[in-house]
């Protein structure tokens, strides 16, 4: 899943970022907004890992997230029979 597609469903993903990364608040959550580069900036903020840490982390999350939606779509194509 690339970053503008997650920066369109932050709603939906901001729990899962939550889940993912206890440390940001919900204010924190509000000003990433689905954006990268925020994101990134937080989690070295909150976590003190270096920029390419945070970076690598934030594109592992979108990827987990782009494989959640097509073993979403794959179950419901099945359901389907």
């Amino acid at each position: 899943m690339n970053w503008d597609q997650v920066e369109g469903k932050w709603k939906q993903y901001k729990g899962q970022a939550k889940e993912k990364w206890g440390k940001l608040t919900d204010d924190d959550l509000d000003v990433i907004d689905g954006r990268r580069q925020q994101l990134v900036g937080k989690l070295q903020e909150r976590y003190g890992t270096a920029r390419d840490v945070a970076e690598k982390q934030a594109d592992e999350f979108a990827n987990s997230l782009k494989e959640a939606v097509a073993e979403g779509k794959k179950a419901r194509r099945a359901a389907r029979g």
